[in-house]
């Protein structure tokens, strides 16, 4: 089924030298970007990481230390990504929780904040998890009746994870082609942050949502417990959570 889009729509993988978002790095980036037309761009990109990638990460995508050595880095590439990402919004395979954090904390290390404040985001992963949960090779297998050779390869698992969107479409009736919708059907939770260290409670109140004040109004704790925030910041939180942060503190500044 074609997308019914309004804007471009880029469906991206990265493959890392690990999970940690605050820690780890971006060590291949593959997208394909449609347009409302229905017309693609596609690009793929291997980049240093500036660490040594270790052992079980190149054991998951194949990429090594010799791979990526004579590659930009995220910083030297991160001006043209920010024109190829500007004005999209964001689909991906477990994206929401792990492709757009990283992503956008990459962007803030190289000196560039990302506006995510009128991105849409599409959850592949969370329909499948819905409908049928599998991984992504499942997925493949079971929407698409092939089997995706190449896998953990990020131009192959985002072509895979853009075909699987379709077949979805094509195969529920009650899913809507279209990507405001699809993005409340994906999302898990109401985010504040990429992280999810924020989300907005039943009355639209930022509202903490892990540890000793979760589930307690940012503004508040901010106003109870000053402390609290010098905490964060210097915590192992991750740039995107801190910026954000900072923002929410200085709106209730503003407004005295």
């Amino acid at each position: 089924m074609k997308l019914n889009l309004k804007k471009p729509l880029i469906f991206f993988d990265l493959e890392t030298t690990g999970i940690s978002i605050t820690h780890d790095r971006i060590v291949q980036l593959g997208y394909i970007k449609v347009m409302p037309n229905g017309s693609e761009e596609a690009g793929n990109f291997y980049i240093n990481p500036e660490m040594p990638i270790p052992a079980e990460a190149t054991a998951v995508h194949h990429i090594t230390d010799a791979d990526v050595a004579d590659k930009p880095t995220f910083k030297q590439m991160a001006a043209r990504l920010e024109q190829i990402f500007k004005g999209s919004d964001l689909a991906g395979y477990n994206s929401n929780r792990f492709d757009v954090p990283l992503l956008i904390e990459e962007f803030l290390r190289a000196g560039i904040s990302f506006d995510i404040s009128k991105v849409r985001f599409v959850d592949v992963q969370n329909i499948f998890h819905k409908k049928e949960p599998r991984t992504l090779v499942a997925a493949y297998r079971f929407y698409c009746g092939k089997e995706l050779d190449g896998a953990h390869s990020a131009d192959c698992d985002i072509r895979a994870t853009y075909e699987v969107l379709q077949a979805q479409l094509d195969r529920y009736e009650d899913l809507e082609n279209d990507v405001e919708w699809l993005q409340e059907f994906t999302r898990m939770n109401r985010n504040v942050d990429p992280m999810g260290a924020m989300v907005y409670d039943d009355k639209d109140r930022p509202v903490f949502n892990f540890g000793k004040y979760k589930g307690r109004p940012v503004t508040e704790v901010l106003t109870r417990d000053p402390s609290y925030y010098s905490w964060m910041m210097n915590g192992d939180f991750a740039l995107s959570t801190k910026h954000t942060l900072t923002q929410l503190k200085f709106a209730m500044m503003k407004k005295g």
